[in-house]
């Protein structure tokens, strides 16, 4: 009983460090979409102070928003000390001890990669920081399922192992796109400061925008006129690519939608899962073009990051659960057939 209940709280606290990882994200969007990376030009220190003895009265401007996400992540960073300790004290399951591990690595090579950024002035350093941030959140996904009593109840679920192998294939590569899409926002953030095309669901007017070079510097002259940034063929192919991949993960998740309501798997959470992640795409394709019709506003950017990270949760979470229903339904699990004598 009391081992339970450690379990318990131990699930807890894993939900507690994901949920404190998706608003160190928001933060991290917000800074990125307000530009405002650099407000602290300085770091472990800020402007010479310890970090955590920074005066309130200074938290003014942009300095605000870099100093709280450095602030946030210190806390994320000791949660996960305290997850990875924990698991290794009370789970008996080894794959979970190494992850816990894993994402104590992975929090502190994301702290150095933070510092780097600001005293390196690297754009590959910031995306590479994006993305390591998702992977981060990934693995909180599973340790917070795999503590969770829904995790015990699917491995006493008999379903069909093809049903579930043909669900856990298609969520497996939607999520793997969904990360692409993250990764590729990032760099889309990282590249330019403003919109590489300003309408949607058009591109410049037409589906496929004409990119000449007489039509691009025609573009970057309107830019110009109106205070924007220049633009590069490769950017304007970035937000092409972002785009396409949006339609990929909208076939995705409409695939896995209707593969969770098989006979075989209704008696799982599947179909709820896979309901939830429709709704999240409606949700991110919705802020998608809101984006692009607000000219990239910072609360908007910011919410667009977040739905995605948590695209990306459930995209884990649905895969995760599928791999579950396989074991159990493998054979090797399989009850042995009990032998009556005549």
């Amino acid at each position: 009983m009391r081992l339970a209940r450690s379990t318990s709280w131990l699930h807890r606290f894993s939900f507690f460090t994901a949920i404190a990882t998706l608003l160190l994200i928001c933060s991290g969007g917000m800074v990125t979409s307000k530009g405002v990376g650099l407000a602290v030009p300085d770091w472990p220190t800020t402007f010479g102070y310890n970090m955590f003895l920074f005066p309130v009265s200074k938290w003014v401007g942009g300095i605000l928003f870099e100093h709280t996400h450095r602030l946030i992540a210190s806390a994320v960073g000791v949660f996960t000390i305290i997850l990875a300790v924990w698991l290794w004290r009370i789970e008996s399951r080894r794959w979970l001890r190494n992850l816990g591990f894993a994402a104590l690595g992975a929090v502190i090579l994301q702290g150095v990669l933070g510092g780097l950024r600001v005293t390196m002035l690297k754009d590959e350093i910031g995306i590479f920081h994006a993305c390591l941030a998702q992977g981060f959140f990934a693995m909180l996904i599973v340790i917070t399922l795999a503590t969770s009593r829904l995790w015990q109840r699917i491995s006493a679920q008999a379903v069909s192992s093809r049903a579930a192998h043909s669900l856990a294939r298609a969520a497996i590569v939607t999520t793997c796109v969904v990360y692409a899409q993250l990764a590729l926002g990032a760099t889309m953030r990282h590249q330019h400061r403003d919109l590489a095309i300003l309408d949607f669901p058009a591109a410049y007017g037409k589906l496929i925008p004409d990119v000449s070079a007489a039509k691009l510097a025609e573009i970057n002259a309107w830019r110009d006129a109106r205070a924007l940034s220049d633009i590069t063929l490769f950017q304007v192919w970035l937000q092409m690519a972002h785009r396409f991949l949006a339609l990929v993960i909208a076939a995705g998740v409409i695939v896995c939608l209707f593969r969770a309501r098989a006979a075989e798997l209704r008696s799982t959470p599947l179909a709820r899962f896979t309901d939830a992640w429709f709704l999240l795409l409606a949700t991110q394709i919705t802020l998608g073009a809101w984006v692009i019709w607000s000219n990239k506003a910072a609360d908007i950017a910011t919410a667009h990051v977040a739905v995605g990270a948590i695209m990306l949760a459930f995209g884990v979470a649905i895969s995760a659960i599928c791999l579950r229903l396989q074991q159990s339904s493998s054979p090797v699990n399989a009850p042995r057939p009990v032998l009556v004598s005549a």
